[in-house]
């Protein structure tokens, strides 16, 4: 597996992979804190369209990434993370809308673990699955982080009213 670290607003991301093929982000705080393992290569020279497109994510010039990816899960949890990719740019749904987008609308709780599971956050978009009522709820990065991505893109201030009660949930999705 190769490695790197790239920079970004939300702290150093830890990019790894096999190939040109993206297989985790790692976010350098929180419970998305991942560290390379010993037997990984670093190759600053690796993910080459991935540190390109992320840099544009973050610079508010890609809504869409279009990079080889390569997670690693269950057939369940490949089915939410590709379901995660549907949500556009700037928009928010809850995990029940979720797990009824992947035809399980009783998989709510299981749900939320695969999307809680996802190895390549930012790219697959699992910052965008907010409450039942429109809060923030867990992130790997912190909610901090969260908040900050969601806010690039547009979308917190749906969130954040919804928070203080002053929005009814249906009208923080779209």
């Amino acid at each position: 597996m190769l490695f790197l670290y790239h920079p970004s607003p939300v702290g150093e991301l830890l990019l790894a992979g096999e190939g040109s093929s993206l297989s985790m982000i790692g976010f350098p705080a929180g419970k998305g804190r991942r560290d390379p393992h010993q037997d990984w290569t670093e190759d600053r020279s690796a993910f080459s369209a991935a540190r390109r497109q992320l840099d544009e994510y973050f610079e508010g010039r890609l809504r869409q990434f279009d990079i080889p990816l390569a997670p690693r899960g269950t057939e369940f949890q490949l089915a939410v993370w590709e379901a995660l990719t549907r949500i556009p740019f700037g928009q928010t749904i809850a995990y029940r809308d979720l797990a009824i987008r992947i035809g399980n609308p009783s998989a709510v709780r299981a749900v939320g673990a695969a999307n809680g599971a996802n190895p390549i956050p930012i790219v697959v978009p699992c910052h965008r699955v907010i409450g039942a009522d429109g809060s923030l709820t867990g992130f790997g990065g912190g909610l901090d982080t969260k908040r900050w991505l969601l806010r690039h893109e547009g979308a917190v201030g749906h969130t954040e009213r919804a928070e203080q009660g002053a929005l009814p949930f249906a009208e923080g999705l779209q």
